[in-house]
């Protein structure tokens, strides 16, 4: 028995050692691909964003790299996306994702590559752009990731399916892409991964949920309408400034007095415009909201209760039946939320694990109720088992003070977030790329 056992051994050492080698020869490629391609390639990213629905120049130069990695490759997706499509025999079919947009913001990261790009967005107005959400990690983890996938098809059978997608920012680009037959025109998926660099993390580690792991946003505004006059003789008009600031203050009290403090909520105002003059009462103010829920039904609870809010608080203003406010929800800017399949979450993280070590996987609460459209790719109804993770972007000992997603001081430390985002969706799609 002993001699069995001491056999059984020796084989599984056997089978053990080629794929501890090839895991070690993962880590080191991507390592020298960075020094040697990557470094660079997030250098030009950096300094060269491009707005939601404009980034022409970003899609051309995404295109050039994965067609030059042998993948077959369509431009002009859903706008500027791009599809990049390797077989590699029968399997299934995974899909992985990367969006490309940055934001109108000027750059004071104190980076020593800042972007000083200005551009013309999709409403006609220059703005200073910036990659402030990290985007620029993405694309070009995406092209680490391409190139390794590619160079190990051995290790993997079925379809790669790349996506560069637009417009992540406006919430637009995923249903862009659908809508211009993402799943019809090129091989619909089985599975679709992506991952986003977190600065509220530290590098190199990989965060990885069972569920729930971004928020539904909707955009709503508000327009507020009153009687215009003096402002020394309020008693002539109805001041919407007044109605409006008691709308915003009353939204807040549904959310901590209707909505359950077991499950999560934000109305969140974020733009006020109303009046020319401190002594003329103006006859509409505007509002500019985002919501977050994380399950339909809540969601569904505080749409309804803005329209509610809103009306009531005019009539009991005074406001006439004719001028009562208009609630709009915005038809682009809204995405449901986002969640992960457990089950293909769970295969994913042990892959990642076992490539990049336990200490490195984590499963940390939520900091927030961020909202990611990936969530279109996989929706109940389309089928597809999504699995959406984090990658760490800040030096462990500076992640306590690390300047917020979106922020003109955002700054990520790219070279762990990079390498770290290549292994893990290596790691992920070819853990998911296996024959059935």
């Amino acid at each position: 028995m002993r001699k069995l056992m001491i056999a059984a051994s020796l084989v599984a050492l056997a089978v053990q050692a080629p794929a501890q080698a090839q895991d070690a020869a993962l880590h080191a490629a991507v390592a020298a691909d960075y020094r040697a391609n990557l470094a660079g390639l997030f250098d030009h990213f950096h300094q060269n964003p491009e707005l939601s629905g404009r980034e022409v120049n970003t899609s051309a130069r995404m295109a050039q790299e994965l067609r030059a990695l042998g993948y077959e490759v369509t431009t002009g997706v859903g706008g500027t996306g791009v599809v990049a499509i390797l077989r590699n025999g029968p399997g299934p079919t995974v899909m992985l994702r990367a969006d490309m947009d940055g934001l109108p913001l000027e750059e004071r990261s104190g980076v020593p590559n800042p972007s000083h790009v200005r551009q013309t967005d999709m409403a006609g107005v220059e703005q200073p752009v910036m990659h402030a959400c990290g985007h620029d990690v993405h694309i070009t983890a995406m092209v680490g990731t391409a190139r390794q996938l590619a160079a190990r098809r051995a290790r993997w059978h079925g379809t790669l399916m790349l996506i560069v997608q637009p417009a992540e920012e406006t919430v637009s680009g995923a249903r862009a892409m659908l809508a211009d037959g993402l799943y019809t025109r090129f091989p619909k998926p089985d599975f679709a991964v992506a991952f986003h660099v977190m600065a509220q993390l530290a590098a190199g580690q990989i965060d990885i949920a069972d569920t729930n792991v971004a928020s539904s946003s909707d955009m709503v505004t508000i327009q507020v309408r009153g009687v215009g006059t003096h402002g020394a003789f309020p008693h002539l008009g109805i001041d919407p400034v007044l109605i409006a600031s008691q709308i915003v203050v009353s939204l807040q009290s549904m959310v901590g007095r209707t909505i359950s403090p077991l499950q999560p909520a934000v109305i969140s105002v974020g733009s006020i415009h109303g009046g020319v003059k401190s002594n003329i009462i103006p006859e509409e103010v505007n509002l500019a909201l985002t919501v977050r829920a994380d399950t339909p039904e809540v969601r569904r609870q505080l749409l309804d209760g803005i329209d509610r809010v809103a009306r009531g608080t005019a009539i009991a203003m005074g406001v006439p039946e004719n001028r009562l406010p208009v609630v709009t929800r915005s038809a682009t800017e809204t995405t449901p939320a986002t969640i992960n399949d457990p089950a293909t979450a769970q295969r994913v993280r042990a892959a990642i694990r076992g490539q990049l070590g336990a200490d490195r996987v984590v499963q940390q609460p939520r900091q927030g109720m961020g909202a990611e459209d990936f969530a279109y790719f996989v929706t109940p109804e389309s089928g597809v088992r999504g699995v959406y993770f984090n990658v760490g972007g800040t030096p462990a000992d500076q992640v306590a003070t690390a300047p917020s997603h979106h922020s003109p001081i955002f700054r990520i430390t790219p070279e762990p977030a990079v390498t770290a985002g290549v292994e893990a969706m290596v790691t992920a799609a070819e853990a998911l790329l296996q024959r059935r």
